[in-house]
């Protein structure tokens, strides 16, 4: 290796010197070294990730819409006053009270015997002439003792509803009850045509029927001066009426049985009072 001498290592670092402030006048100051400059790479941008598109997200569904206001009847309905609980057994109770009420109340109606306990239905037979109550219509009343003014005797009144007034009329019997009765006799045909029941009517049916006419309608007093006629004909105890439900008839009864009058089996005028 050939070694340089020092002074032309002087000269050679002082050329350069010179070259190099030359140069520097003429393209302008440059700097002495170059320091490469570091600059930060920009950020990639955020890639978009691969695959299948996302779907969209569902929008929320809207809630139910608000109640409609209850209206005026139904809001007074829910504020009405409530029935307390206790309370509901006694009301639960109050038809068997009512029923309780009535049937005490319609009891003796109800369990008559005899024949006024079968009266009152076969009286429907009579009711559209001379009234439901007995108070007359086409018919004569019953009510108020008319009855009893007409017939004083039970057996004169038996005798005109088995026969009727055609069989009077044919038979040639005008006074068909009470012939002094009070305000002028009863004569047959005067207020229409009476129908005989005989054949229609069972015997017990008639004495029944004019049970209920004399005692239940026409005022007939059971306990007083018609005592002895209701043990009779009318009273539960009866022994006609038994004798007739059993097959006996009207027309012959007097037979078997002292102080009844002959009824028999045709017209016949009526009889006074005693």
């Amino acid at each position: 290796m050939t070694e340089i001498p020092e002074h032309l290592l002087k000269r050679s670092r002082e050329r350069r010197s010179a070259l190099g402030q030359g140069d520097g006048e003429a393209a302008g100051a440059a700097p002495a070294a170059s320091t490469p400059a570091t600059t930060t790479p920009a950020a990639p941008a955020a890639a978009t990730p691969s695959g299948p598109p996302t779907r969209a997200a569902a929008p929320t569904p809207a809630g139910p819409p608000p109640p409609k206001p209850d209206s005026f009847v139904v809001s007074r309905y829910k504020d009405r006053k409530k029935v307390p609980f206790w309370a509901m057994g006694a009301l639960g109770l109050l038809p068997i009270w009512m029923f309780m009420y009535v049937r005490s109340v319609t009891a003796s109606a109800q369990e008559a015997t005899g024949p006024l306990g079968m009266g009152a239905e076969v009286y429907s037979n009579c009711a559209s002439c001379h009234g439901g109550n007995g108070g007359g219509g086409v018919g004569y009343q019953f009510s108020e003792g008319e009855v009893l003014k007409t017939f004083p005797h039970i057996e004169d009144q038996l005798r005109y509803v088995l026969y009727g007034t055609g069989a009077y009329n044919v038979a040639g019997v005008e006074i068909y009850g009470n012939p002094d009765r009070e305000g002028g006799p009863h004569l047959a045909g005067a207020r229409g045509a009476m129908p005989g029941f005989a054949g229609s009517l069972t015997d017990y049916e008639i004495l029944a029927v004019v049970c209920h006419e004399r005692y239940a309608l026409g005022g007939a007093d059971g306990a007083g001066d018609y005592a002895e006629e209701f043990e009779t004909w009318c009273s539960p105890e009866s022994e006609i009426f038994v004798e007739l439900e059993g097959g006996a008839m009207l027309s012959t009864i007097h037979e078997a049985h002292d102080g009844v009058l002959t009824i028999g089996d045709g017209p016949a005028a009526g009889s006074a009072a005693d």
